[in-house]
């Protein structure tokens, strides 16, 4: 980003911090190593106040102590020379802090941080898919109606645009028997396939559940599905992930292989450049969307594809179509049907497994200011 659009007199003034509530459209289920996730949903968002204007974004571990030290600060000083935010206000305000921006520039977050080849001004659209697949089935003795009900899930959000679906899977690595759950997982991706058509793409996620052997029992089972990567299958192993890579080439199966969620191996970019690792799925909240910045230039450099993981958070859904226009070899918005209390997201929408981003100021979202000055009275603090 051009250090030169911010102006040196501009000094944060105020913060405050709210938990938002709201709710899932549907329950979600189990997964490889979860129980039920639930439809309650919340999102904690800080209102920064910068030469009299605000702006709103989803904040980590901002404390009141930090909160103290950045009043007053110049809001140039909390970026580095590049442009990018400093390592100590990245995951507590950097959200906050590119909203605000946007909205005093009257311009997207997604053109402040452009680097790919897109004309200024131009539509920005991003692929995505439905992340709401969830064992939702285990209550289900009989096969058959387990991948009825998955299929009927299919279909709500293919009624909703999506043409791109990811299916938890892992059933018998933890829910049921083993065997058992991966003859389940099998069949649900196929009925699943079915929902989403010859040109929708598949992902399946294990959330480590297999191991190598049953990774490619299912990859082999499922080889006439249009799946286009397999995330999680096991805890990253380079070893593991070689044997794999191997296998799928001699196959000639095009499948992709996705890791990064979570505690990941602190080795996982250097095995991805080793040709190990297709595709990298850090988080969007934390590490965080200027980490993504600059992984995603160095994974756009080694010819990488970026995936960042967006589950749970509402906020992040709609930040992460933003960097996709700083991402070459940007795959995905991970979109899950999430409401939100007060955060009016309805400017964005999904249509034939496209997201389309608005062009509008900031992260493009309207929050409810009167209702979350209210909720900053009732759990949340201000400085």
């Amino acid at each position: 980003m051009d250090i030169s659009i911010i102006q040196p007199e501009w000094k944060v003034e105020k913060i405050e911090v709210a938990t938002l509530t709201g709710e899932r459209a549907r329950s979600a289920g189990s997964n490889g190593r979860l129980g039920d996730h639930g439809k309650s949903c919340s999102v904690r968002i800080a209102r920064v106040t910068i030469d009299g204007e605000t702006g709103f974004g989803h904040t980590g571990a901002l404390s009141k102590e930090l909160a103290e030290a950045v009043i007053g600060m110049r809001l140039i000083d909390l970026f580095d020379e590049s442009g990018r935010v400093l390592e100590p206000y990245r995951t507590p305000l950097e959200y906050p802090i590119l909203d605000w921006l946007g909205q005093r520039l009257n311009t997207p977050v997604y053109e402040l941080v452009t680097a790919i080849n897109r004309e200024p001004g131009s539509p920005l659209v991003v692929p995505c898919y439905d992340t709401s697949l969830y064992f939702d089935d285990l209550h289900l003795q009989n096969e058959r109606d387990a991948v009825a009900l998955l299929q009927e899930e299919a279909e709500q959000g293919f009624n909703k645009g999506h043409r791109n679906f990811k299916i938890k899977v892992g059933r018998g690595g933890r829910h049921m028997p083993l065997w058992e759950g991966t003859k389940r997982d099998i069949a649900i991706i196929h009925g699943v396939a079915e929902v989403a058509g010859p040109a929708g793409k598949i992902m399946i996620d294990a959330n480590n559940a297999y191991n190598l052997n049953l990774t490619k029992e299912v990859l082999a089972a499922v080889q006439d599905v249009n799946l286009h990567w397999v995330e999680e299958a096991f805890h990253e192993d380079d070893a593991l992930y070689a044997d794999l890579k191997a296998w799928l080439r001699k196959r000639g199966q095009n499948v992709l292989i996705a890791d990064g969620e979570g505690l990941a191996s602190p080795h996982l970019v250097h095995w991805a450049k080793k040709g190990l690792v297709d595709v990298l799925q850090y988080d969007i909240i934390y590490p965080g969307f200027t980490h993504w910045l600059e992984l995603g230039a160095e994974l756009d450099q080694a010819g990488l594809r970026s995936a960042p993981h967006c589950y749970g958070n509402a906020y992040g859904i709609y930040a992460l179509s933003h960097i996709a226009a700083a991402i070459n070899h940007f795959e995905f918005v991970e979109y899950d049907n999430i409401a939100i209390e007060g955060m009016d997201t309805s400017a964005y929408r999904v249509e034939n497994g496209q997201f389309y981003v608005p062009n509008r100021a900031g992260f493009g979202l309207d929050f409810d200011e009167e209702l979350f000055v209210s909720r900053v009275l009732a759990n949340g603090w201000s400085r």
